[in-house]
């Protein structure tokens, strides 16, 4: 997404901004991160980071939406842009240069614009304190978090909330309330059927036009809704433990509208589900049994190995999905599964903690 940088006042906008300076004090950029790089602070009339990132790099190359895909669900936390290079099959230095000659930034520079727009629409809001913001953002520390507000913001963290308008506070008792589209720009009805006809009873459910579903955060375990606001938007109010996966958790539930936020069709073939690692486990069902057995499979598969939780029975859940670590410790083979779906979501399962492993180690080497 293009955004127009003004020379004269050192402010970019969208280019639907009411505003109208004169042609020849303006330029044209890539996208927002790279006006805040170059120095320019975001608009406060057509306010461009409340426009969520993978909608901004919507007309990049494939390879550049993948790697942005992989930015917002924490690919840089684990292993920097090398590993994130690795993933999408080039070098950091090609990486770098596509990303450059996209977007007119560095993969590092675009994640950490991610962060501040993140930040700020949590102190518009939202009544969470600073330092809570800061790490819901993903920010490593609140020195880090105050230095890129300024840098981009061009203000400091406290001053920010205090210019918010009084409409966009949207938090309300038992849960944290964030737009996670703009307004009308998902056909709410569709995409909550489509949600509707892929549920796995007892970790999701469709009640009353809002889709809700049990989360992990850190081996504590939270619940998520998504419903339409009366605005056309679509909201997600968060009931969580703890806020640092906050920027994962809204790239997830975005995820979960389809491409580009609008209401995804309806084929014969999995949605995109919460994560990778549940649509990596309804797939390995899907291939011994096919999709319609496969989804009862996992319903299953969540009641009998999940996680249970109390207190949600008046919502329809009861339990988590279960995980990698779950699933290798359960006796597979005893579980009332089809013939070969055990061995299949035993092997995935230790796929997957290898990964996990050799990223740990990756880690630790880098660290």
């Amino acid at each position: 997404m293009e955004v127009v940088a003004v020379r004269t006042t050192g402010i970019y906008c969208l280019p639907a901004c009411s505003a109208r300076p004169l042609p020849q004090n303006t330029t044209t950029l890539p996208s927002a991160a790279a006006a805040e790089v170059g120095g320019f602070r975001p608009c406060h009339r057509c306010r461009p980071y409340r426009v969520p990132l993978d909608a901004q790099v919507a007309g990049a190359p494939d390879l550049v939406c993948r790697a942005v895909a992989l930015i917002l669900d924490g690919a840089l936390d684990l292993g920097g842009e090398e590993q994130l290079a690795q993933r999408v099959g080039l070098s950091a230095r090609q990486l770098r240069r596509l990303f450059d000659h996209n977007l007119g930034v560095t993969p590092t520079m675009l994640a950490r614009s991610a962060r501040t727009h993140l930040a700020r629409r949590l102190l518009d809001d939202t009544d969470l304190t600073v330092a809570q913001v800061a790490f819901a953002a993903g920010f490593g520390s609140l020195s880090q978090f105050g230095r890129d507000m300024r840098q981009v913001f061009h203000d400091t963290p406290s001053r920010l909330r205090l210019r918010r308008r009084r409409h966009d506070r949207l938090v309300a008792d038992g849960g944290l309330t964030l737009r996670v589209t703009p307004s009308r720009a998902v056909d709410w009805p569709a995409v909550v059927a489509g949600l509707a006809d892929n549920v796995v009873p007892g970790v999701e459910s469709v009640l009353d036009q809002t889709y809700r579903r049990t989360v992990t955060v850190h081996g504590d375990v939270g619940v998520l809704e998504l419903g339409a606001r009366t605005d056309g938007a679509v909201e997600l109010t968060a009931h969580l433990p703890h806020w640092e996966e906050l920027v994962h958790i809204v790239q997830a539930a975005r995820r979960l509208l389809g491409p580009g936020s609008r209401a995804p069709a309806r084929p014969p073939v999995p949605r995109h589900r919460w994560n990778a690692w549940e649509d990596n486990v309804v797939a390995a069902v899907a291939d011994v049994v096919g999709l319609p057995e496969a989804r009862h499979c996992v319903g299953v598969l969540a009641r009998q190995v999940g996680t249970p939780v109390g207190g949600l029975r008046l919502w329809g859940l009861d339990r988590t999905f279960p995980n990698a670590d779950q699933l290798l410790a359960a006796d597979l083979d005893a579980l009332t599964l089809p013939a070969g779906a055990g061995a299949a979501l035993h092997q995935l399962a230790a796929i997957a903690r290898a990964k996990h492993r050799r990223r740990r180690a990756d880690d630790a080497t880098q660290g």
